[in-house]
């Protein structure tokens, strides 16, 4: 019988590797294993903790005191990314298509001022937007009067019914440039070959766009919506800068992500909780992970790739 010989890791593998290996597991993965290993505690005084098993997902889902404050995080959190959903991302498919067409002018200073709002500081944003939108200072209201639309202004970031949208498409005005910029890197992939065929055969740029490049584009497109997803579930600091951890007005801003900082740290005079906090980290991951598993398994799946 003939034995098997391993064949030893090559060191420059080791050597190039390792680095990122011990910072991944350092500042990401024991973060997270430690997180949903403290998840299943529960305090039992000063600095004494008890397993609790699975006692604080019960509690988050099925105790008014919390599960009213979780599921109104979790539905405005998903409202915020399906605004990007429908907004952000055609917007950033429509920029691409049209920055991509050859000839255009200036397409290079277009990608980068589009793409500039994304390399500011989130609080730096949500200050500036405060200041455009203020009823008391803001020159929103002088310069739709200045267009006769002046009747269409009101303190949207001031009222439950309009606050939250208007963050989401701050956050699309901010973040726009990255669909743009992927969707447009994977444009200028598609074959002249292709169009001057399709140009030759006389087909119009629409139908071009809709039945030759659109195609050749779905899979960055997919990774594109499954980006938005992840970062959308993320979401913290524009919430947190604009109307702080409370999310208001009267919570019609609270987010998973502001949901968990009052929970794990303390917010005023709700006093914070280190194991119902891991507990609500745990439940983001999950959210997360299942719709990463759902895109991976039932989308992905179904996505062809082209060589082209």
């Amino acid at each position: 019988m003939r034995a098997i010989r391993l064949r030893p890791v090559p060191w420059h593998l080791l050597f190039f590797l390792g680095p990122a290996v011990v910072i991944y597991t350092l500042f990401s993965a024991w973060p997270l294993l430690d997180t949903l290993r403290l998840s299943l505690y529960t305090s039992a005084g000063p600095g004494q903790r008890v397993f609790h098993g699975l006692g604080n997902f019960v509690t988050l889902l099925t105790d008014p005191h919390w599960s009213a404050a979780f599921w109104n995080a979790l539905w405005n959190n998903t409202k915020f990314f399906l605004i990007h959903l429908l907004v952000q991302n055609p917007i950033g498919l429509l920029l691409a298509a049209l920055i991509s067409l050859p000839g255009l002018r200036l397409a290079r200073t277009y990608r980068t001022l589009i793409f500039l709002p994304t390399l500011l500081s989130v609080v730096i944003i949500g200050f500036i937007w405060q200041l455009i939108l203020s009823p008391l200072w803001g020159v929103s209201e002088g310069l739709l009067e200045a267009v006769g639309l002046g009747h269409l202004f009101s303190a949207w970031l001031g009222r439950e019914s309009t606050a939250l949208i208007t963050l989401a498409l701050i956050s699309v005005w901010q973040f726009v440039g990255i669909p743009l910029m992927l969707l447009y890197a994977s444009l200028i992939q598609v074959p002249d070959e292709l169009i001057e065929a399709a140009v030759v055969e006389g087909a119009s740029s629409w139908r071009i766009f809709w039945q030759i490049k659109f195609p050749l584009i779905l899979p960055t497109l997919g990774l594109v919506t499954i980006l938005t997803f992840v970062g959308n579930f993320n979401a913290f600091e524009l919430i947190y800068a604009v109307k702080g951890a409370l999310g208001g007005p009267n919570f019609s801003t609270d987010i998973l992500g502001t949901f968990f900082y009052r929970t794990f740290f303390g917010y005023q005079s709700q006093v914070g909780s280190p194991t119902m906090g891991a507990a609500v980290a745990s439940m983001m991951f999950f959210i997360i992970l299942c719709g990463v598993m759902v895109y991976l398994y039932v989308i992905q799946r179904r996505l062809h790739r082209y060589d082209v």
